[in-house]
């Protein structure tokens, strides 16, 4: 971004080898900071307390003459520096030549106490030309920064009509004051962010706490804060009681132009993020039909409608997410489109019910970013062809259903077993419990499935087993074991024939 300051500061006009002027002292010696502090106006004023007729950030210039007419100048001079320093006079210039040949002792002694810079004007450089040497440089930065400004407000806009204008927007303005900038949902949710990852976790943490803070009040507003030494603004998007979002700068209070720009991109943001909100809308509802078709089996027109959609679904295997229903879905399909875009296809997204199905690529990390980012239970199935997706789904329903807080796996929730299941949950983790014996019988032809249940009923007996099915105690003993094998648990364990029994008695076989 162009320079923030529209002034010259102490230092500029120091530098002006026209004017002559000489700094009284090394820079070094100088206040921190005091020679780049920005100079607003130069005025010139011989009165012992020209305090009154004074503003900040200005520079005094006078020739001495309120000093020769006091019984004691150097008690008068402290007290005049002292006066000056309380106004907020950035540097006093003292005219040499015209009541004495240069800068008298006690002056110089009090600025350097008080921590007022001081300089000298040579007697041929008159008041009037340090004047209009500030006028000029102010000018000329004003001018300077209103080019910046309309630069700026000219690359916004053609940003802002680029496929996905709001982030391209966003990473214009980001650009331009050369800064981090955020954008925020009307939840608090960070949507957009340039440069991405730019903020340690404990800065991003405290902006993303006021922001819900600015929105919970509901009404148009801004905010500053300082997060380890870090300037933000804030601005809320929107109409009060109907906010859209916020937008956040990592910076301190912008000049005229800058906020002139950023307000250009608060009404553009605003009106996008209205416009947005019907559209994604719309892209829910026919996301839904995406996902009814999947689990009507009509996988080949899914794929098509969601070609349309610019967000394909992805190659199998997958696995199927849900996230609990809430009020934020909006914000995580959104979230979720934006992911998409930057991982080719990993992940498709569509309400089912009231929850939100996420159809992602096996071992894609989206379900854990969600849950973690949006701070909400979601539950995941084991990966599957898109064949079998209602099996998918009532995994991945099973999970949710028995998760705490952030993301389980079914495996995990399988983990517990049939007997920890509620009984919405138990036919689906029954089935999972049973399907290596099942496949494994439909491939090769083998009875393991229906040996395991007559072993079970059996009391574990090999001969009475063997018995119900006519076959030998040692054929038992040999497709049990494979049964064990397949399934990686011990029959000899009371729990594990206690959990195979309940999967049979859950799944009705």
């Amino acid at each position: 971004m162009a320079e923030q300051s529209v002034v010259p500061s102490v230092r500029t006009l120091l530098g002006r080898a026209d004017l002559r002027l000489n700094l009284v002292g090394s820079p070094e010696q100088q206040p921190d900071g005091d020679l780049d502090r920005p100079v607003r106006w130069v005025h010139s004023s011989d009165l012992i307390d020209p305090t009154p007729f004074l503003s900040d950030e200005v520079v005094l210039l006078t020739t001495g003459r309120q000093f020769e007419e006091d019984e004691d100048p150097a008690a008068d001079v402290d007290g005049y520096v002292r006066r000056l320093v309380g106004r907020g006079v950035l540097a006093l210039g003292f005219g040499a030549g015209v009541v004495r040949p240069g800068v008298p002792e006690p002056l110089a002694e009090a600025c350097a106490r008080h921590g007022l810079v001081l300089f000298e004007v040579p007697y041929r450089t008159p008041f009037i030309a340090v004047a209009r040497a500030n006028a000029e440089a102010v000018a000329a930065q004003a001018y300077e920064r209103r080019s910046w400004a309309l630069s700026a407000q000219r690359a916004i806009s053609l940003a802002a009509l680029r496929p996905d204008g709001l982030a391209r927007t966003l990473m214009e303005l980001g650009h331009q004051l050369d800064t981090w900038v955020g954008l925020y949902d009307a939840a608090g949710v960070l949507l957009r962010e340039h440069p991405t990852h730019a903020l340690s976790p404990a800065v991003s943490a405290a902006v993303d706490a006021e922001a819900e803070a600015v929105l919970r009040r509901g009404a148009r507003a801004a905010s500053a804060i300082t997060v380890e030494g870090e300037p933000f603004t804030l601005q809320t998007l929107g109409r009060g009681g109907r906010l859209r979002g916020v937008l956040a700068i990592g910076s301190a209070e912008l000049d005229q132009e800058g906020r002139g720009v950023v307000t250009s991109v608060i009404a553009m943001a605003g009106l996008a993020m209205e416009q947005q909100e019907g559209l994604q809308r719309a892209r829910s509802r026919i996301q839904a039909g995406v996902v009814e078709l999947l689990l009507g089996g009509h996988t080949t027109l899914a794929r098509s409608v969601a070609r349309e959609l610019t967000t394909p679904l992805p190659t199998g295997p997958v696995q199927i997410a849900l996230a609990e229903g809430a009020g934020r879905t909006l914000a995580i399909a959104e979230w979720l489109e934006l992911y998409a875009a930057d991982h080719g296809g990993e992940v498709f997204a569509g309400r089912t019910g009231n929850d939100l199905m996420l159809v992602v690529a096996e071992g894609s990390p989206a379900p854990a970013e969600v849950s973690s980012r949006f701070d909400t239970r979601v539950g995941l199935s084991e990966p599957f062809a898109y064949a079998e997706v209602v099996t998918a789904v009532e995994q991945a329903r099973a999970a949710l259903h028995a998760a705490g807080d952030g993301l389980l796996p079914f495996r995990d929730r399988r983990a517990r077993g049939v007997l920890d299941s509620p009984s919405a949950d138990a036919l689906t983790v029954a089935r999972a419990a049973l399907a290596p014996l099942r496949e494994h019988d439909a491939q090769t032809g083998s009875d393991l499935t229906r040996t395991l249940r007559v072993f079970l009923e059996n009391d574990g007996s090999h001969e009475a087993t063997g018995r119900a099915l006519a076959v030998h105690r040692h054929t038992v003993r040999a497709r049990i074991q494979a049964a064990q094998r397949l399934l990686g648990v011990d029959l000899a364990s009371f729990p594990a024939r206690a959990e195979l029994w309940a999967s049979f008695r859950a799944t009705d076989d």
